[in-house]
């Protein structure tokens, strides 16, 4: 039976069920309660409440400079809204890297204080402690491996990654290590489409993709970039499924004309 028909929520086992059966997992994500709440309604798998909040939220041109804190503020938000979904949400840059200790701290408060069920980090082998204490205290952790928007200052580009052998090799080792570390899923982004799936069935837990190709156990994208809110970003990987960028536009346009003309309120809409 599909999950799609179920109303029970979706768990980390749910999942990896998912994964057994061959259902593929659908995620977007989502950083506010009414948006949250259509997407949920629709019956998306997981929320990702993404520090890709930084881009499409506050404008920022890197997911740098969003801080723990404003991750807590969007949780929260969207945590509210959600009946079904699995809500996972990103440990931002300077909350988990090269401090375990620092690492934990993050996770508790993301789920102390906004009712989340997982969080997600950035990297492999080398953020594996963090992982490990984060997992040591009962909070479900999402890999992510391949392009990593974190570290886009010591990659230089948001070029495909893992082409080269040396760094494709890498990136099974890492996601081996993900596993046997107790990840329930891992994020692959922006790598080629046959190394993602190797790697997808290479591992018992589900790999969630962006950019990388139809053999991973799920997808991903950036509800703003899905939409079409967002007209500036195109990569191959996206399908556009709206235009509302022009869409609302168009309608404030319109509401504009209507009040400059008197035309709105008119006599039914008014007491």
């Amino acid at each position: 039976m599909s999950t799609q028909g179920e109303v029970r929520k979706i768990t980390t086992h749910t999942l990896l069920e998912m994964k057994r059966r061959g259902e593929p997992i659908s995620i977007l994500t989502a950083y506010d309660f009414s948006m949250a709440r259509i997407i949920d309604a629709a019956g998306i798998d997981v929320i990702l409440v993404g520090d890709s909040a930084s881009n499409v939220m506050a404008g920022h041109e890197t997911t740098l400079p969003i801080t723990l804190d404003q991750m807590i503020y969007h949780a929260s938000s969207v945590v509210r809204a959600v009946k079904r979904s699995l809500v996972v949400v990103d440990l931002p840059f300077g909350s988990y890297q090269g401090n375990s200790k620092e690492a934990l701290n993050s996770a508790i408060r993301v789920m102390k204080e906004t009712g989340a069920h997982a969080v997600k980090l950035e990297g492999g082998r080398e953020i594996s402690e963090a992982i490990q204490r984060i997992l040591s205290a009962g909070v479900p952790v999402m890999g992510h491996l391949g392009l990593t928007p974190q570290s886009i200052y010591k990659f230089g580009t948001y070029v495909v990654r893992a082409k080269e052998e040396a760094e494709a090799n890498r990136l099974r080792e890492d996601a081996a290590i993900l596993e046997e570390l107790g990840c329930f899923s891992l994020v692959l982004e922006k790598i080629p489409a046959n190394l993602a799936k190797d790697v997808s069935s290479s591992l018992r837990i589900p790999t969630i993709g962006i950019g990388a190709g139809g053999g991973t156990d799920g997808q991903v994208l950036v509800l703003h970039d899905m939409l079409g809110i967002n007209k500036e970003f195109n990569p191959r990987f996206l399908r556009r499924y709206l235009n509302l960028f022009d869409e609302i536009k168009n309608a404030t346009e319109q509401y504009i004309n209507d009040v400059k003309s008197h035309n709105f309120p008119n006599e039914q809409e008014q007491y």
